[in-house]
């Protein structure tokens, strides 16, 4: 399912007669405000669904697959979702 799908059926779905356009509005608004707790540092915890986190990885040496060449991969933060409970026994 690709995000206009997503939409279509959020809209259909609802049982809020919700246009595709209201649904869109929804969905980005939705989605700044988790990116935006997540960035400062924030867990964000939709039970039954999974957590939003911010995670630190380490600097590392990585391999250049073409060359061989080593080369140092700096630390940096990156977003780590983990499924629910019962997302995951729905599974």
């Amino acid at each position: 399912m690709n995000r206009q799908e997503l939409l279509e059926k959020v809209a259909k779905d609802s049982g809020l007669e919700l246009t595709k356009k209201d649904a869109e509005l929804f969905l980005n608004t939705t989605l700044d405000v988790i990116k935006k707790a997540v960035k400062k540092g924030e867990d964000v915890s939709l039970i039954g669904f999974g957590t939003f986190t911010k995670v630190r990885r380490k600097a590392r040496t990585g391999i250049n697959p073409a060359t061989g060449e080593k080369l140092k991969i700096k630390a940096k933060n990156v977003p780590k979702f983990r499924p629910g409970k019962a997302w995951k026994d729905l599974l």
